[in-house]
């Protein structure tokens, strides 16, 4: 039986950790569940609770779950993470430096946390359109970040997917199976997806099921407790059931590249198949990576983190020279 030692942790400067993780989102708590079965001392650390998870409202794609509220299905593992001895501190991480074989993390409190691995699983802010209402209609009132995750809850209504590229379109074509009308809302003169994927969409453009409105950018969004539809600076109204907003995401890598971990060519942290950076004991996971491409998914998330942690184990049992 794994040891549950969470309750024994005192001031995170006395303790060095086996792994400290930096992100509590599917990602970094999963790599959790897997670092306490290795009897790993874990510490996790992240500024927002649950991560992008805790607000996806329902979640109908998770294996073990025909429907489950995604700070509900959150809270599940981060109590299974915690069971098995993690320690979750919620705070931010503003620097980090390697000593030796030994990785020093600086808090926004004051903490400073010591660990023999390092994991970035902090994911990637999804861009927004910085909009009044915005953050209030992203609570689960039609102003969502993620097709594939809540496209599904709008079957036989009316959506906007903002943005004109990969994301966006293929969005779209899996929209097309749920949605009885699609606007895609696009502030450019034109669409930029991967050629398969627009030929997929096509038909439906013919159709008229989806239209695409070029040069065109939302404004204002409507409603009062919740969305019921945007205006453009064009000055169009479109009445619409919910809003994808599809127009990219913003790794924050700065604590990264202070350690020197490689970065791929789209700014997220480069990884092999087994989680680990260029950096000995550095590793990453979920949307902190790009290792699925555009397919961030609570599920993919989780498989890098119990990849990484499973690394991470593997590499503290190495003698070191």
């Amino acid at each position: 039986m794994c040891r549950k030692t969470s309750m024994f942790y005192g001031l995170m400067s006395d303790i060095q950790f086996d792994i400290a993780i930096i992100g509590s989102g599917m990602a970094g708590l999963s790599a959790a569940i897997y670092a306490g079965r290795y009897e790993m001392r874990t510490v996790i650390i992240g500024d927002e609770p649950g991560g992008a998870t805790a607000s996806a409202w329902t979640i109908e794609n998770y294996p073990g779950y025909k429907e489950i509220d995604g700070y509900d299905l959150i809270m599940k593992v981060k109590d299974q993470a915690e069971s098995l001895g993690a320690k979750v501190l919620h705070d931010k991480v503003i620097s980090v430096d390697k000593t030796g074989e030994t990785f020093s993390l600086g808090t926004e409190s004051g903490q400073t946390v010591a660990a023999k691995t390092l994991l970035f699983a902090h994911g990637a802010a999804r861009r927004k359109l910085k909009l009044p209402k915005e953050d209030d209609f992203a609570l689960g009132k039609g102003v969502h970040y993620c097709t594939t995750c809540d496209g599904p809850l709008y079957k036989g209504k009316t959506i906007g997917i903002v943005g004109g590229g990969d994301a966006a379109i293929k969005g779209a074509n899996l929209a097309v199976q749920y949605a009885e009308k699609i606007h895609i809302i696009e502030i450019t003169n034109s669409l930029k997806p991967e050629p398969v994927n627009m030929a997929r969409l096509q038909p439906f453009i013919n159709s008229g099921k989806v239209e695409v409105h070029l040069e065109t950018e939302i404004v204002e969004l409507l409603g009062n407790d919740r969305l019921t539809g945007v205006r453009t600076k064009e000055g169009k109204e479109f009445v619409l059931d919910g809003l994808f907003v599809e127009i990219g995401a913003v790794p924050e890598m700065a604590l990264a590249t202070k350690l020197d971990v490689k970065l791929d060519d789209y700014g997220y942290i480069a990884v092999n198949n087994e989680m680990e950076t260029n950096i000995p004991g550095i590793y990453a996971a979920g949307d902190s990576t790009n290792f699925f491409g555009h397919f961030k998914q609570d599920i993919t998330a989780a498989a890098m983190g119990a990849v990484a942690a499973t690394s991470a184990f593997n590499y503290l049992q190495k003698p070191k020279d």
